[in-house]
């Protein structure tokens, strides 16, 4: 855990980062002096994530409850802003949207506030801090297409996180990983210092859903960035994720919010519905949004947000006015899917459990905390969690478009009206009868049964009512225990899915 920063000097950074000072009606672009004077409250906490290759700081500000805490089923979300240094309305919207939380909060808004207390949000204004002074040297009038684009090396950075799309394309084709796949040899050489601090700020945090704000274009941009196909020469292919239905349905979040995104129309380019996937527009590789899908728990899409890569500060009011419902809408969709902790059968948390839900080839894991999040669609789905030395845990859930629901599995027992009983082995090696195996039986608590059940480990078909209770331990031991019969019949696995839907 970070130590909250509280040293006067400290406080005093928050302004400047997040435009606090800065009345409401009022509107300009912020250089690198201001975002170091700052005045926090009880709500936030500024923390740097590294230095660029000039050494400034790549300073984040969180707003949460309890903010430098990671709560558990409390989800992770961020924007990053400015990756590309010309590019900076996206720095100046997320400037703009932190002194709106702010605001929104003392004010009492309650959609604000409800956000605040169950999101930890994270927000980067500038990753690439270097490149937008020199292009804010030049201004909005003089300012080139490319002029500030890369870091202080001319490096694009968009094109400087470790390609893992080709070995994901490989694993497709040989049943191999489909999550958290690994970095090559010596990566941390390969990359600038702004995309390795980003990396290393991935590792720390287990973000949910994120979404990078970029310029020269109006377009709610989704993965794969990178084709499948060799290119071709004015031909482009659509390369869906596993996921790409509910990336759409994210795209379209923020498209639909937007003033004009939706419309299609914009700089002369027409994107229907002001989506697209990102190969289909064109082929990109070690781009951000693809890394984070392939190599965190993290969904995230890109946010082309204006024509004009530099706009004057008169134009920044009506920017501001069309994305701020967008910025918000797109910020809850975190809670969307499901989410839940992963116990062994004394109740202690299981991080790195693998959550894979059957139909989408893209596991995600559980925390350190031993929690989950799965972004999914309405929809019933049989989910299962899984982690080295434990048999897995599957259930059953239903993600409504309403309020959320909740489901338990403890011990491979589903907590409800019906229940199944998890078993790997064939009963009659432990000398069960059918009518233990097949009977509905509606006391599970009974002392009788359960010694019935103590004998009969492998008891596959077994109903109970919600009045089951840590007794149930008894039915499940760590693989490789010396408890009863041969550890294959033994689960230690508890999941308690909070199933959450729109707010």
């Amino acid at each position: 855990m970070q130590q909250r920063w509280t040293l006067p000097w400290f406080a005093a950074l928050l302004l400047g980062l997040m435009g606090l000072l800065v009345r409401g009606s009022e509107f300009q672009h912020h250089r690198y002096e201001d975002m170091c004077r700052a005045n926090a409250p009880t709500i936030t906490r500024i923390y740097s994530i590294g230095r660029s290759v000039e050494g400034r700081h790549l300073y984040v500000l969180e707003f949460s409850d309890n903010p430098g805490i990671h709560e558990a089923l409390e989800p992770e979300f961020k924007y990053v802003g400015n990756m590309h240094g010309n590019e900076v309305l996206g720095r100046e919207l997320l400037i703009k949207f932190s002194q709106f939380l702010c605001e929104e909060y003392r004010a009492g808004n309650q959609r604000i506030m409800s956000l605040i207390y169950d999101t930890r949000i994270h927000i980067l204004p500038s990753m690439n801090p270097d490149g937008y002074e020199v292009a804010a040297r030049q201004g909005p009038e003089f300012n080139g297409y490319l002029v500030g684009r890369g870091n202080s090396r001319e490096i694009d950075l968009n094109r400087n996180f470790p390609d893992l799309n080709a070995l994901m394309y490989y694993y497709e084709k040989t049943n191999g990983r489909n999550h958290h796949l690994p970095l090559p040899d010596n990566w941390e050489q390969q990359v600038e210092p702004e995309t390795l601090a980003v990396i290393k700020w991935m590792q720390n945090y287990n973000f949910v859903l994120s979404a990078n704000l970029h310029g020269g274009a109006v377009v709610a941009n989704y993965p794969f960035d990178k084709s499948r196909d060799a290119r071709i020469r004015g031909r482009t292919t659509y390369a869906a994720t596993p996921d790409d239905k509910i990336f759409r349905k994210l795209a379209r979040t923020y498209s639909y919010a937007h003033s004009w995104m939706h419309k299609g129309w914009n700089c002369g380019d027409f994107f229907d519905e002001g989506i697209t996937n990102g190969a289909s527009w064109y082929s990109l590789s070690k781009g951000m949004q693809d890394f984070n899908y392939l190599y965190t728990n993290c969904f995230e899409i890109t946010l082309e947000l204006s024509c004009d890569k530099f706009p004057p500060a008169s134009a920044l009011p009506r920017e501001w006015l069309a994305n701020r419902e967008a910025l918000v809408s797109y910020l809850e969709q975190v809670h969307h899917g499901i989410k839940g902790m992963v116990y062994d059968e004394n109740n202690n948390p299981v991080g790195k459990a693998e959550i894979s839900v059957s139909g989408i080839n893209h596991d995600v894991t559980s925390g350190l905390d031993g929690d989950y999040f799965r972004l999914l669609l309405p929809g019933t789905y049989t989910v299962t969690a899984s982690a080295p030395g434990y048999v897995p845990s599957t259930s059953t859930v239903t993600v409504g478009p309403a309020e959320a629901i909740q489901v338990s599995l403890i011990n491979g027992v589903f907590l409800s009206s019906v229940v199944l009983l998890l078993c790997s082995v064939p009963s009659q090696d432990f000398g069960c009868t059918d009518d233990i195996l097949h009977t509905e039986l509606f006391n599970a608590c009974d002392s009788v049964l359960y010694q019935k059940l103590e004998t009969c480990v492998s008891a596959c078909m077994c109903c109970i009512t919600s009045r089951a209770h840590a007794g149930a331990a008894y039915l499940r031991a760590p693989l490789g225990s010396s408890q009863g019969k041969p550890s294959a019949v033994q689960t230690d696995l508890r999941i308690r899915d909070n199933a959450a839907s729109a707010i």
